[in-house]
């Protein structure tokens, strides 16, 4: 036993040693640092069965895939152009679920303020993009909301403008608008009348068909049988265009009365190139959302403070489509 304990003691020095170097091998080894969260931005729209807001979307996803390194995107919208309190549930939706930025195209310009604000206060970023809202509102409630977006009111005047040229001053006229309550189509109908005004044209009357093709459709019938001397249709959407131009085809006037739209849908762009719809504003749909999270991204970064940025609207029109 004397001969034996003496070796087992030298074992137990060696086994002690080798775990004092193992042990301060791995305190010195570097953790991995953990990688930087990416920031989840929404995408909350109108009515998804509109084409306009079905290209805003796809143009969102592709840009959030090229970028998949730089922020996680969620995208949500409504059935109908209406849908207001769908909407709401939306962005309360997001706040629950702590997205960094909040990106809406509002279905109203009124009743979407106060939820924007909870998101605000829930240090939500929120960018408005498409329909702007109510500046009064937002004063009223003490929230700064930056605005990302064409002025409508130019896109629609230049549209106007066009079709002026192919009229006689005095010739009657109608204007199909939006939703009353939404900016967007208070703008453009008042793009309208500054072009059809200055023109010297007659607008015999002005009705709301909701941004739908087939309300548009029930009001131009009424239209035309009411004013069987109209020359043109000036639609707030292209949708509502499409609308009118089936309208006018039943009664046998499509060759006779010319429409005009805004958007540049493609369903509108190809009556555009068959001379069908005279002429409409390109909002450049597909890059409309992209332009609002580019900015939402910046505000993350930057933390600035928020301000309005305009971004591009151009006339279509038979001779512009290559």
């Amino acid at each position: 036993m004397k001969t034996i304990r003496p070796f087992a003691a030298a074992i137990m020095t060696v086994l002690f040693a080798a775990f004092l170097i193992v042990g301060c091998g791995q305190k010195e080894s570097p953790s991995a640092a953990p990688a930087p969260k990416k920031p989840r931005i929404a995408l909350i729209m109108k009515s998804l069965a509109n084409e306009f807001f079905m290209t805003m979307e796809k143009g969102a996803r592709e840009h959030q895939k090229a970028h998949a390194g730089q922020y996680d995107l969620v995208v949500n919208g409504t059935k109908d152009e209406l849908d207001m309190g769908r909407q709401t549930e939306l962005v309360d939706q997001m706040i629950a679920q702590r997205v960094d930025a909040i990106v809406i195209a509002p279905a109203d310009s009124k009743a979407q303020v106060a939820v924007c604000k909870k998101a605000q206060d829930a240090g939500i970023i929120v960018v408005n993009i498409d329909n702007k809202f109510d500046d009064a509102i937002l004063a009223d409630k003490g929230v700064k909301v930056p605005f990302v977006g064409p002025d409508n009111r130019k896109g629609a005047r230049i549209v106007g403008e066009f079709l002026a040229k192919q009229l006689s001053a005095g010739d009657p006229v109608a204007i199909i608008e939006g939703v009353p309550t939404a900016f967007n189509a208070q703008q453009r109908k008042l793009g309208f009348e500054d072009a059809m005004n200055a023109a010297g044209m007659k607008i015999v009357t002005s009705q709301s068909a909701g941004w739908e093709m087939a309300k548009a459709n029930q009001v131009v019938a009424a239209m035309i049988t009411e004013h069987p001397d109209l020359k043109a249709i000036l639609c707030a959407n292209d949708s509502m265009a499409l609308g009118a131009v089936a309208a006018l085809r039943a009664a046998n006037k499509a060759d006779t009365v010319y429409v005009v739209g805004f958007d540049n849908i493609s369903a509108a762009h190809d009556l555009v190139k068959e001379g069908k719809i005279l002429a409409t504003a390109d909002q450049h749909a597909d890059q409309l959302a992209v332009f609002g999270i580019e900015y939402a991204l910046d505000m993350l970064a930057k933390k600035g403070t928020p301000a309005d940025h305009e971004t591009p609207v151009d006339l279509i029109t038979k001779e512009t489509i290559k």
